[in-house]
This record gives structure tokens, C-alpha cells and sequence, in this order.
């Protein structure tokens, strides 16, 4: 098994140079990875469970919402990016769980995006227009 762990302690170090992950998800990434690696070693097919490439719960953080297709952290996930996915946002929200209208952006641009609308007060210039 150390030869495994090792290959996948590579796999993981060379992941995580490139972005960041927290301790659960190094860990979680290597026991896969190991145990990947070990059964395509014996000739078995690896267990192929949908795996995402990070947590739907955890993907939303303050400067960054991560793409749980492909990893990549993002201020905002566009159509154009979900496109190369070949999702629309809403099936996006859908297969991870979120709900219908629910803001692909990270929280400081959610933030700073409910705090415009809120100095614009759009309900109040429309009743002034009547």
C-alpha cells in the first residue's frame, strides 16, 4: 500500500500547489486516489461513485465559489463557463443541490451586489414615476 499512498500523496501535493483545499478535502482526495490507484494496480476496475471536485456545501467561500465540475476557483460561474461543462446554470444548481434561484457568485460579490441594490432603492423611484 505505501507505493500507492505515495503515487497519491504526489497526485494531491500537485493539486493542492494549484489551489486551495483544506485538510478534509487533502485527506478525503488521497484516500481515493490511493485505493484508485491499488485496485487499477490488481487489475480491478476502480468503483466509479459520482465524485465531485470539491463539496457543494463548502464551494461557496469569501472570495471565491469553486466549480464542483472541474475545480477551478471563480468569482462568479457564468453561463459561458458552465457551458464548457455542458450545463446551464439551472442544471448546475440542480445537480449539486442548490436551490432554483440561488447566486452562483462568492460572498463578498453577493455582498457588495445586495448593498448597490439597496443605496439604488429602486422600489422607491417607481412609485415616485407614477
Amino acid at each position: 500500500m505505501e507505493d500507492y499512498l505515495k503515487e497519491a500523496l504526489e497526485i494531491v501535493k500537485a493539486q493542492a500547489s494549484v489551489r486551495t483545499m483544506t485538510e478534509e478535502e487533502i485527506t478525503s482526495m488521497v484516500q481515493k486516489l490511493a485505493s484508485g490507484i491499488k485496485s487499477i494496480a490488481e487489475g480491478e476496475s476502480p468503483e466509479m461513485e459520482e465524485s465531485y471536485a470539491c463539496d457543494p456545501k463548502k464551494s461557496i467561500r469569501e472570495k471565491t465559489i469553486i466549480c464542483c465540475v472541474c475545480g477551478k476557483p471563480y468569482k462568479i460561474l457564468t453561463k459561458k463557463h458552465l457551458a464548457s461543462h455542458d450545463m446551464t446554470p439551472a442544471e448546475y444548481r440542480e445537480k449539486f443541490g442548490y436551490k432554483k434561484n440561488f447566486p452562483l457568485v462568492c460572498k463578498s460579490l453577493q455582498r457588495e451586489r445586495r448593498k448597490k441594490m439597496k443605496e439604488m432603492q429602486l422600489w422607491t423611484k417607481r412609485g415616485k414615476n407614477k
